[in-house]
């Protein structure tokens, strides 16, 4: 469907499918704001993240191993293996993108790739993806996870304590409620889901890993994962 709509209406699909996303951005990124004004971590600091990194779960280990005192390389390293899957993930989307978008667009739209864009991207029916509406989908994503930053950063003292607290499980919210729908019309991706939560439920409990970073645990779950499920869908295509 994607080819025959204007690059227009391509960037106005991509915005209507960031709106949830956006809704369980805006609270996480609240949460950020006010974890880093209360750690004491200047503000053009915080605000620089989620511009320039932008990504959530390396943004709050950021601020705590700030707060813990620790070396840059430390803080450096830590955040790598973290989101080393987004190699992954942005090798998947790079070979779903159009053969007209040219290597300025991939740079864009890899630096726009979250879990939630990219799960979002992957349940598409289109077998090409537009470069319009990935960028429209990363563009309301970003926008949302910086605005609210910057309303947790300048308007943390008006929050109630009961708010603030209910913040840290809004993005988890929001991915299973993406999650959910896809797994229920697409058996492959309840395996794979499964598959996933199983392997790094056994990394984290099994002793000779429970010590290692999780980051590690995400990439093994990932990886093992999605293998198995490439393999599952190829049966089902054959039978």
């Amino acid at each position: 469907m994607s080819n025959s709509l204007s690059n227009k209406e391509n960037f106005l699909r991509g915005v209507k499918s960031a709106v949830p996303i956006a809704v369980g951005y805006i609270p996480i990124a609240i949460a950020f704001g006010l974890l880093a004004k209360s750690a004491g971590v200047p503000s053009y600091v915080s605000a620089l993240m989620s511009f320039l990194i932008y990504a959530g779960a390396s943004q709050f280990i950021g601020v705590n191993l700030i707060v813990l005192g620790a070396s840059w390389w430390e803080i450096v390293i830590t955040t790598f293996i973290l989101n080393l899957r987004h190699f992954l993930m942005t090798a998947t989307i790079a070979q779903m993108l159009e053969e007209k978008a040219s290597t300025k667009w991939r740079f864009l739209l890899a630096f726009g790739i979250t879990d939630e864009t990219f799960s979002v991207t992957s349940f598409q029916n289109e077998k090409i993806l537009s470069r319009y509406y990935s960028f429209g989908l990363n563009t309301v994503a970003f926008a949302s996870w910086n605005f609210g930053t910057w309303i947790g950063l300048f308007f943390a003292d008006g929050f109630p304590d009961l708010l603030k607290s209910s913040m840290g499980i809004a993005l988890y919210a929001m991915f299973i409620g993406l999650l959910v729908p896809q797994i229920k019309k697409y058996r492959p991706a309840l395996v794979v889901s499964s598959l996933a939560v199983i392997i790094n439920c056994l990394y984290t409990w099994l002793p000779l890993t429970g010590n290692l970073s999780s980051g590690w645990g995400i990439i093994l779950a990932t990886v093992v994962s999605a293998a198995i499920g490439a393999k599952f869908c190829a049966l089902e295509e054959t039978e």
